[in-house]
């Protein structure tokens, strides 16, 4: 096989003239190798969010020995990658207090923040940075997106619990304290709307899907930004910079993703797109479902997260599976709320729901790592490069307890992480774990995160 220079794969990708990310080939390196290093893929964080905790002794194992060879109900999706995965037990969150009457405006603008907002100023949003964002800040200019934010639901949950700002209910990504990111929600919409661009390429004009995309939306507000920001006093001219970075930020994703979408379904058709041949397995192509299954919805958004992370799209994301507000899951069998039957009081038929509804959620990370796992990546797999967190910002939802969060982490880390364990007795907190975490993943820390007091160094590998 004939021997090629390294190239970088920034330098790959702006000589093809698009933001058209690709698999790992063989003359390619990662953006920030050194030069005349020996190539080693780059790691990436992942973090897939539940409301409302678990039925506890249906998730915990009762023995560290058992673990892999009997998982318990609600994780019985990940038999077959369990060895892939950290169970740990004991990690508490932060507490509610002074907010005691606001226990859904916490549980998921706290899971990646573990900081509680500011109790003074209840009614705008005033958090943290939250990790995914610290890890975008320090990776994100080696690839096209800094990061990717996924969600189930529409971000417009409207409750005031303790006065806190509606933002709390549905989002856990924050740039900065004071903004809170959005979620792209529907893929068949981002789909149709590029794919009518891409038709107005193919019938004429010179501009790619991504440019048409660009200036569709952002030729509309930036025209007239500038004369609107000198009529605004300091806070809304902060406001509109802030929008303006948001619809940038989205713009760019969604033109990213359909230009993988093309050249994938060009791959599956056997048509060349690329001289070279692949070191690592092809793109996985992204099927839409039909009908209004919300585990095939939730199934295309993992596929869209694994796309991202395959192509080195971004190294970042989060997904938000539901919010505190309303959803049910009737191809389970019932119509109930999730959050009315967590309120079970023991109840046998409620438990049993919210059992199944725990389970269902886990099938789907599982469904995402089971996909990492599967794709060839360097000497190893993509899952291995990965830290995958899913989890609550509850414990029981009965209750509204958060002295012990269900978390389970996937994928090794690069080889920072020892998987295949449950540890039982784990004495940390959220901020803990999280920060954790982001030093696993090569992300540098110059504070702890929220509450945190500690690294958790019984995770990581030896």
């Amino acid at each position: 096989m004939p021997s090629y220079e390294r190239i970088s794969r920034r330098t790959c990708l702006r000589g093809l003239g698009v933001a058209l990310a690709l698999p790992l080939m063989e003359t390619m390196g990662w953006a920030d190798q050194p030069k005349g290093a020996i190539y080693k893929p780059p790691v990436r964080l992942g973090f897939m969010y539940m409301p409302h905790g678990v039925i506890m002794e249906r998730f915990w194992p009762t023995d560290p020995a058992t673990y892999l060879s009997a998982p318990t109900p609600i994780l019985e999706p990940l038999r077959g990658v369990l060895d892939q995965c950290l169970l740990m037990k004991g990690i508490s969150g932060v507490p509610n207090a002074p907010f005691n009457g606001a226990p859904h405006a916490l549980e998921l603008s706290t899971w990646l923040t573990a900081t509680l907002p500011d109790a003074d100023k209840r009614d705008v949003v005033n958090i943290a940075i939250s990790v995914d964002q610290i890890a975008a800040n320090y990776v994100g200019a080696f690839t096209p997106l800094p990061s990717l934010e996924l969600a189930t639901m529409p971000q417009t949950h409207k409750e005031n619990q303790d006065g806190l700002n509606e933002a709390y209910y549905s989002h856990c990504s924050y740039r900065g304290p004071t903004q809170p990111l959005p979620a792209e929600i529907n893929p068949r919409t981002v789909l149709k709307r590029l794919f009518q661009c891409r038709e107005k390429s193919q019938a004429g004009s010179a501009t790619t899907g991504a440019d048409a995309l660009e200036r569709s939306m952002l030729d509309l507000v930036l025209g007239g930004a500038k004369d609107l920001r000198g009529t605004l006093g300091y806070a809304d001219q902060r406001k509109l910079d802030e929008y303006l970075d948001s619809v940038r930020s989205v713009e760019r994703r969604i033109a990213a993703i359909q230009l993988r979408q093309i050249e994938a379904s060009k791959a599956a058709a056997g048509v060349r797109t690329t001289s070279r041949t692949f070191k690592d397995s092809a793109p996985i192509e992204i099927k839409m479902p039909e009908g209004d299954k919300r585990s095939q919805y939730m199934q295309v958004m993992c596929d869209l997260n694994v796309l991202a992370f395959q192509t080195d799209l971004t190294r970042v994301s989060t997904y938000i599976g539901s919010t505190p507000n309303g959803v049910s899951y009737p191809e389970l069998g019932f119509h109930d709320e999730h959050h009315s039957v967590t309120h079970h009081a023991h109840e046998a038929v409620k438990v049993d729901k919210v059992t199944k509804i725990n389970t269902f959620n886990v099938s789907q990370f599982a469904y995402m790592v089971k996909r990492l796992h599967s794709l060839r990546e360097g000497n190893g797999t993509l899952l291995d490069n990965c830290i995958m967190m899913w989890g609550s910002g509850l414990e029981d939802g009965n209750k509204h307890k958060r002295e012990n969060l269900p978390f389970v982490i996937a994928g090794k880390g690069g080889g920072t992480i020892n998987t295949g364990r449950f540890l039982p007795d784990v004495k940390g907190n959220q901020g803990d774990l999280l920060g954790t975490l982001l030093t696993c993943g090569g992300i540098p820390l110059d504070r702890p995160i929220g509450i945190a007091t500690k690294q958790l160094t019984e995770i990581t590998a030896s």
